[in-house]
C-alpha cells in the first residue's frame, strides 16, 4: 500500500534544524491574521460603514473557511510536492492579506478573509508533515510544537503589535504588516526547507477511507472538545475577570499576556511529553485541563490565585495540541496531511462551538458557571480518548499472529 510517510529522518542530535523556524514564522503570520481583527472591529466597521456585528462576521467566515474549505483543498492538492505546496499556500496567504489591505468594500474584504482561511488549515497540515521529516523519530511531537509556537507567540506579541499598528495607522496597515511576515516566511521556506522524500500519494478515495476510521474520527472529536473547552471560558474571560474577580480593564490586558506565556510554555512541554509517552501524556493532559477548570471555579473569586490558575490553564489547554496532531497524523497513514488539516478544522469548529456554549451558559446560568461548563468538555474528551485508544488496541490484537508479530501487507 502506498502512502505518505510520517517517519522522521535521522536528524543529528542537538538543536532542531533552523528550517523549522520558517514554519514557525508562517504560523506566526497566520496567528496574526486570524486574531488581530478582533481588536480592530470598530475601526473596520467605521471605515467600511458597516455595523460591529457585520464586522464580526469576518471572524466567523474565517473560522468556517478553515473548518470546511481547508480539508477539501488538502484532499485535492495531496499529490503536489510538499515544499511546492507549502510555497503555494504561503503565496495564497500573502495574496489574501494583500487584497485585505486594498479592499474597497465589505464584500471584497469578506472574500479575502475566506481565501486566506483556506491557506491557514492546509498550511498547518502540510507543515506538520514536513516538520516530522526534519527531525529524528523521537522528536516528532516536539518539532510540531516548535511550528505551533509561532501561533502562540502571535497571541503574545503579534496580535498586540498588530492591533497597535491598526489603531495608529489604520486597520489596513495591520494587514500590510502581516503581508510582510508572510513574505519573510515564504523566503525562509524557499531557501531553508529541503525537498522532502515523498512516496506515491494515495488516491482521494483511499485518503477519505483513512480519515473516516472510527478511532480517528473520535480523536478529531476529542480535539474539538479540547478547543471547545478553551473557548467556552476564554471568549468571555474579560467580563469574568472584571465582574467576578474584580480586576480593572488594564490589569486584564496584562493577565491575558501572562496567559499567552502559559500557552507557549504548555505547547513546548506538551510536545516533549508526547514524544516521551504519546497517549498517556494526551489523556493525562485532558484530565489536568478538567481539574484546573474545576479549581478555577474557586480561584476565580481570589485575585492572586486566579492569575496563577489562568497561567496553568493556558499551559494545559495548549499542551494538548502537539501530541494530538502527531497521533492523528500517525493514525491516518494514507492521508497524514489531510488528517492534520482536518484536525485544525475540528479545532476551529470547537472554537466556534465553545463561544456558543459560553454565551448560552451566561444567558441561562450566569458568568460564574463558565468554568464548570469548560471543565465538562475535557471530561468528555478524556472518555472519548479512552474509547479511541481501546479501539486501536483491539485492532492491534486482531491483526497479530499467535507469536505476537503483526501481519505484513
Amino acid at each position: 500500500m502506498s502512502h505518505q510517510t510520517v517517519q522522521g529522518t535521522d536528524a543529528p542530535k542537538g538543536r532542531f534544524p533552523i528550517s523549522l523556524l520558517s514554519l514557525t514564522a508562517g504560523a506566526f503570520a497566520i496567528g496574526m491574521t486570524e486574531f488581530v481583527i478582533m481588536g480592530l472591529l470598530p475601526n473596520v466597521a467605521e471605515d467600511l460603514h458597516i455595523t460591529i456585528s457585520q464586522a464580526g462576521q469576518l471572524i466567523t467566515s474565517y473560522a468556517m473557511g478553515v473548518a470546511i474549505g481547508a480539508p477539501i483543498l488538502a484532499l485535492f492538492t495531496n499529490k503536489l510536492p510538499q515544499k511546492l505546496l507549502l510555497c503555494l499556500l504561503m503565496g495564497v496567504f500573502i495574496l489574501g492579506n494583500a487584497i485585505s489591505v486594498i479592499a474597497p468594500n465589505y464584500a471584497i474584504l469578506m472574500g479575502a478573509r475566506i481565501v486566506t482561511a483556506l491557506a491557514h488549515g492546509t498550511f498547518f497540515g502540510v507543515g506538520g508533515v514536513i516538520a516530522v521529516h526534519l527531525v529524528r523519530p523521537d522528536r516528532r511531537a516536539a518539532a510540531i510544537s516548535i511550528m505551533m509556537a509561532g501561533l502562540t507567540i502571535a497571541n503574545i506579541m503579534g496580535v498586540p503589535f498588530g492591533t497597535f499598528i491598526g489603531q495608529q495607522l489604520g486597520w489596513r496597515a495591520s494587514f500590510g504588516a502581516i503581508v510582510l511576515m508572510g513574505i519573510v516566511s515564504l523566503i525562509g521556506i524557499i531557501f531553508l526547507i529541503p525537498r522532502v522524500k515523498q512516496e506515491k500519494s494515495a488516491g482521494i478515495l483511499q485518503q477519505f477511507r483513512a480519515l473516516t476510521q472510527p478511532k480517528l474520527l473520535l480523536m478529531l472529536l476529542m480535539g474539538a472538545l479540547g478547543s471547545g473547552s478553551l473557548f467556552t471560558v476564554f471568549t468571555y474571560i474579560t467580563p469574568l475577570l472584571e465582574q467576578v474577580t474584580g480586576f480593572s480593564e488594564h490589569r486584564v490586558a496584562w493577565i491575558l499576556v501572562l496567559f499567552g506565556f502559559g500557552v507557549t510554555f504548555g505547547n513546548i512541554i506538551g510536545g516533549k511529553l508526547a514524544d516521551w509517552k504519546l497517549m498517556p501524556a494526551l489523556l493525562g493532559n485532558y484530565a489536568a485541563l478538567a481539574l484546573i477548570l474545576i479549581i478555577f471555579n474557586i480561584t476565580v473569586h481570589l485575585p492572586v490565585a486566579a492569575v496563577i490558575t489562568i497561567f496553568v490553564w493556558g499551559a494545559a489547554a495548549f499542551g494538548i495540541l502537539p501530541g494530538l496532531q502527531l497521533r492523528i497524523m500517525t493514525m491516518a497513514k494514507d492521508a497524514p496531511m489531510l488528517a492534520s488539516t482536518s484536525n485544525h478544522s475540528a479545532n476551529n469548529l470547537g472554537n466556534a462551538s465553545g463561544a456558543f456554549i459560553g454565551g448560552w451558559v451566561i444567558t441561562h446560568m450566569g458568568l460564574t458557571y463558565l468554568p464548570w461548563a469548560g471543565a465538562l468538555l475535557p471530561v468528555l474528551g478524556l472518555l472519548i480518548g479512552f474509547v479511541s485508544y481501546g479501539l486501536e488496541r483491539k485492532e492491534q490484537r486482531a491483526s497479530a499472529t499467535p507469536d505476537g508479530q503483526k501481519l505484513v501487507g
